[in-house]
């Protein structure tokens, strides 16, 4: 079983923030700067500390993403800024506040925490869950009530759908997604996660990512991440802390410098093969070019469908279902063969991607499609566009050009140097 987290409370006004290292520029801030100073825990009976010394500052409003080795410390690292576990020695400080000596229940309502499989309470609703810190801080009844129903909105759930629902009745990905509205509750400035995606599909891991950017880009709070997944490191952090036995920091960086030069060969062996491709984690479909493409709906009459075909540039359109949503892809000949019925027509669709996906996602659901798109919906599924592989394969060129021009570049570098230290001895043996 999970641990029981604690949830957050009401932030204390939060500082004025600096711009995250790595991300682009999304607004003002709303979380707070995080300082550890000589943070170490030492385990009784243990020769080693199982982190020693760590010392690091996240600026607010900055995703910052710890990765490494299983057993590296990291995610003792995370469960010490809210103090899940007491440093041994060192110095927390959120804001201006050293927290490092103050209670630790009421830290924790102050900092949201988000883990694997969720850690929901099983015996209340959705609602409850998502509603217990604002009731525990003395927040009004119609106050959580408003905020519960913003929460689900926030995180993609239709309130009326599943504000009454029992854990046990939501899918893994549903679960993960109240677990992080229920962390945001009270507006915390902090929000801390321990992989919280592990536990899920791959398919819902990626969707959970790109709903967690998207949040990001909305509420700019202070994250910190835990991973032992590089390329999701990648697409999410601002800054990536690659970390050591007993967290010791090999390169805290942003996604780019680490993939274009790591520190040393052990980064080097957390990036490994394919950089470039990697870097494909560093753009956003809502980068490229999101095209229009013909649709209808199931709501209109079979006959207009028929002729959308018939009179169209394309050979197919994209029908959408009585809330926008993509749900089959139609060819001219499908309406024919199936009888004048919808249910038999057409190409269910089977992948889309957010404007938040990354490249590398939408070129995956491209190359799995047959005729080389993927349509791209909005926060509840709703259909915006499509991306197609020319322009995907577009960014990818881009990308390796700028690869290739910056070893060019390094290499002239290099040889410059190596003609400076040349010079330098002859005209010291002159």
């Amino acid at each position: 079983m999970p641990e029981t987290p604690e949830t957050p409370g009401t932030p204390e006004t939060p500082e004025t923030p600096a711009p995250a290292a790595g991300g682009p520029a999304r607004g003002p801030a709303s979380g707070a700067t995080i300082r550890l100073e000589g943070l170490t825990k030492r385990y009784p009976g243990s020769a080693l500390p199982a982190v020693d010394n760590v010392t690091m500052e996240i600026g607010a409003g900055e995703l910052v993403v710890f990765v490494g080795p299983s057993g590296c410390g990291k995610s003792t690292t995370l469960k010490m800024i809210n103090r899940l576990i007491e440093p041994t020695s060192g110095r927390i400080k959120i804001g201006d506040e050293d927290v490092t000596d103050m209670d630790a229940v009421k830290l924790r309502r102050k900092i949201g925490y988000a883990i694997q499989s969720s850690g929901l309470f099983p015996h209340m609703t959705v609602a409850q869950n998502i509603a217990q810190v604002p009731k525990m801080t003395g927040w009004s009844r119609s106050k959580v009530t408003a905020r519960v129903e913003e929460m689900l909105d926030l995180v993609g759930l239709d309130p009326g759908e599943f504000r009454n629902r029992y854990p046990r009745q939501l899918s893994g990905g549903q679960q993960q997604r109240v677990g992080v509205a229920r962390a945001l509750a009270a507006d915390p400035p902090v929000l801390l996660m321990d992989e919280p995606f592990g536990a899920v599909d791959p398919i819902t891991r990626d969707h959970l990512q790109d709903e967690l950017i998207r949040l990001q880009h909305e509420l700019r709070k202070t994250i910190v991440f835990v991973t032992h997944d590089f390329d999701e490191a990648i697409k999410l952090g601002d800054r990536i802390a690659v970390l050591r036995e007993q967290s010791h920091i090999a390169q805290f960086d942003a996604p780019e410098a680490i993939l274009t030069n790591p520190a040393d060969d052990f980064v080097s062996g957390f990036v490994g093969a394919g950089a470039a491709l990697k870097r494909l984690n560093l753009t956003r479909v809502r980068d490229v070019g999101v095209v229009d493409f013909p649709t209808v709906t199931v709501e209109e009459p079979l006959q207009e469908i028929f002729d959308s075909l018939r009179s169209g540039t394309h050979n197919e359109v994209l029908l959408l279902d009585k809330r926008r949503r993509p749900y089959k892809w139609l060819r001219r000949g499908d309406l024919m063969r199936a009888k004048g019925s919808l249910a038999r027509a057409g190409t269910l669709v089977n992948d889309t991607v957010t404007r938040d996906a990354t490249l590398r996602d939408a070129l995956e659901a491209v190359l799995t499609d047959n005729a080389g798109r993927v349509a791209v919906t909005g926060r509840r599924g709703e259909y915006i566009g499509v991306v197609d592989m020319e322009t995907l394969m577009n960014s990818v060129h881009e990308l390796l050009d700028a690869d290739r021009l910056e070893a060019i570049e390094h290499q002239h570098q290099l040889e410059e140097q190596r003609a400076e230290r040349t010079r330098a001895a002859q005209e010291g043996l002159a």
